[in-house]
């Protein structure tokens, strides 16, 4: 880093240190006191042992700055492998309540793992694999290397830092008690301070770049990065109690909290989920296809489209609520509207394959990047038909908003994922090609046929769910309690825990290929100069 950031950072992780650690009162603060002084003591001796370095090391700023990318997308697989593990935990928890282990003072029970598993697979492994395509596409499609130094770095690291407080944070008992189980105050502003420098190196990077053109997936990279920082302050806007503990007030309380947190929960899908993934599909699938895209008119308005309406759609999730009706309709209008920019996106990722079809026989990474595409088809038409009132009647509150949920997260947020990763790693470590071309098929199979099961007991589990609980007798009495739903919900969740190990099995295959990649196979010459991506 330049002399300025590193003081910067060391001062800032120093003062969190010392505040936590000399008055922290509750176990989730006082642990992660610890972390940040580990950390700041590490980043102290880190610059003390490289203080004099510089005048030594070779001037690469004529090359892309890959070094963070490569840091990652090793984060980006271990923290998949991580938050599936929890994922198939607590899916198994639900199935047989005896997993729990009361034996852990509860560290280990569903209601701690839960937002530790959401957390750790949207945050930590989609947030990471944005964090290093982001970082790798700018600078291949502005033909310069990112801005800020060595900035990148401290988002990278500062971003693994607020991944682990949370982490502490959610299994010793600590967040802030909202629907996302947002983590507490402290831990907010340490990911705003870092999100900015983030938004800081991707903007400059596009202000300085060499290329006249803006490419697409980079609009799309830009208006999640400011979206989702307008969305995490808003939402999280919170006074604290003292400076010496983790308590603290919301600003919001009672049908306006559920409001903003609608609007933040619904626009993280957006923009978090499907507008920065978005940003990997227009880049990485022509890549991967060796075409270019179908239509680039088609993608800017898929774009301006998305961007306008997601923003509104999050009222629908509170449909038959204190919301005014109003108010939740509009969201439910604006949800349906939304399909046909969505599906404009999907026609134009599988329309890029138009004369390379061929390549789906003989390459499965691509194979995983149109199935990826299709589950955001599939997805982006499941959720503005469960917005209107008359089907949300029935699926709300039941699993089929959870297989909804996951058929987009594991098919699309997944699969162009391994897929991204697949395409990255023979570049970034210079490997003529990936070690194993059946293993990525084996991943491929395992990943979909899970996907299929986890959805589709979800899905049968969440109709009935919903029917059970609205049957009523000649006397208008409900036939079923809620311990009746429940049981009748057994055989489904077993399906699902094993759709999960299923999805786990090939994200293990998936590291131990790449890991391969790196080791076992021949580098080839170094191409990475400033040269743009066509």
């Amino acid at each position: 880093m330049t002399n300025s950031i590193k003081l910067v950072a060391l001062g800032l992780i120093t003062l969190f240190g010392a505040i936590a650690a000399n008055y922290a009162r509750d176990l989730a603060y006082m642990v992660n006191a610890l972390v940040v002084m580990l950390t700041a003591g590490g980043l102290f001796l880190w610059t003390l042992r490289n203080a004099d370095d510089s005048a030594t090391k070779p001037d690469v700023s004529g090359e892309y700055m890959d070094g963070v990318v490569r840091y990652g997308v090793i984060a980006t697989a271990f923290w998949g492998v991580v938050g599936f593990l929890v994922g198939i935990v607590i899916a198994f928890q639900l199935a047989f309540p005896v997993l729990n282990f009361e034996w852990s003072q509860g560290i280990l029970n569903f209601g701690r793992l839960r937002p530790l598993h959401t957390s750790a697979v949207i945050f930590a492994f989609g947030g990471n694999a944005l964090l290093a395509t982001s970082f790798y596409v700018v600078q291949r499609t502005s033909a310069t290397r990112l801005w800020g130094g060595n900035a990148a770095w401290f988002v990278f690291w500062g971003y693994q830092l607020f991944i682990v407080m949370a982490a502490l944070s959610y299994v010793l008992g600590g967040s802030q008690s909202k629907e996302y189980a947002e983590p507490e105050w402290y831990i907010d502003l340490w990911l705003t301070i870092v999100w900015v420098v983030y938004l800081a190196v991707f903007l400059g990077t596009v202000i300085m770049r060499k290329e006249r053109h803006i490419y697409v997936a980079n609009w799309f990279y830009l208006s999640f990065i400011v979206t989702v920082a307008m969305l995490h302050v808003v939402n999280n806007l919170s006074i604290p109690v003292s400076i010496w503990g983790s308590k603290s007030v919301q600003v919001m309380s009672g049908v306006q909290d559920a409001m903003t947190q609608w609007w933040y929960g619904h626009n993280a899908v957006g923009f978090f989920l499907t507008a920065g993934f978005l940003g990997m599909m227009y880049y990485f699938i022509p890549k991967q296809a060796e075409r270019p895209v179908y239509s680039y008119k088609l993608s800017i308005i898929h774009f301006w489209a998305l961007i306008f309406l997601y923003i509104w759609a999050g009222p629908h999730h509170l449909h038959y609520t204190a919301l005014p009706d109003w108010a939740s309709t509009l969201g439910m209008v604006f949800s349906v509207v939304l399909w046909m920019p969505s599906w404009g996106g999907m026609i134009n990722g599988l329309m890029t394959l138009s004369g390379a079809w061929d390549k789906l026989r003989t390459d499965p990474v691509i194979r995983m990047m149109v199935i990826a595409v299709g589950f955001y088809g599939m997805s982006t038409f499941e959720g503005p038909m469960m917005s209107i009132k008359a089907v949300n009647s029935l699926s709300h509150y039941t699993d089929w908003t959870i297989g909804h949920v996951h058929s987009g997260a594991l098919g699309w947020n997944g699969m162009i994922t391994f897929g991204a990763l697949y395409f990255l790693v023979p570049k970034l470590w210079n490997r003529e090609r990936l070690y194993s071309l059946s293993m990525v098929s084996w991943h491929f199979w395992l990943a979909t046929i899970g996907i299929v099961l986890y959805a589709a007991s979800m899905w049968v589990t969440g109709i009935m769910e919903g029917l059970m609980w609205r049957e009523v007798d000649a006397n208008g009495f409900l036939v079923n309690s809620f311990a009746d739903t429940v049981a009748a919900k057994l055989p489904m969740y077993i399906v699902r825990g094993l759709g999960g190990v299923l999805f786990l099995a090939g994200a293990v295959i998936m590291c131990v290929n790449l890991w391969l990649t790196v080791t076992r196979q021949p580098a080839v010459q170094s191409n990475n100069g400033l040269v743009p991506a066509e």
